[in-house]
């Protein structure tokens, strides 16, 4: 049992912490809690003045925190993890379905997923607020 909670430690012992390197995406390192602190700013100002509908506030918060990439991993799935939560808790709707299948696999979803990335890059949020419900 101590090895397993050994090997638990390892895996999760960066999990709490920002990335310390820079990556081919999100912000550099050394910006990471400045753009976080835009990111929350802006939120509550869309909040705040009702900026968009329950489902696209909940996932341009997602596709700003995954595009920021606090993390060395896992930064699709927090991201994901806090549009439901925003979805769930400020708005009292169910959490998003994410294609209904893990993402995190080499599938066609994955294949959707990204694409709807990529297009939220561009600032169009289409395909991920349909990926997201589906």
């Amino acid at each position: 049992m101590l090895m397993g909670k050994h090997l638990m430690i390892k895996i999760w012992c960066w999990a709490s912490e920002y990335r310390k390197t820079n990556k081919n995406i999100g912000v550099d390192k050394l910006e990471i809690s400045i753009a976080l602190r835009s990111l929350i700013d802006d939120a509550k100002y869309w909040l705040e003045h009702n900026v968009y509908e329950p489902d696209e506030f909940a996932i341009r918060f997602k596709h700003r925190l995954v595009s920021i990439h606090c993390f060395p991993n896992g930064n699709g799935r927090h991201s994901r993890m806090i549009a439901d939560i925003i979805i769930e808790k400020i708005y009292n709707q169910p959490v998003f379905s994410w294609g209904g299948t893990r993402i995190s696999e080499d599938t066609d979803i994955r294949a959707q997923y990204l694409k709807a990335i990529r297009n939220g890059d561009k600032g169009d949020f289409d395909l991920l607020l349909k990926f997201a419900r589906s």
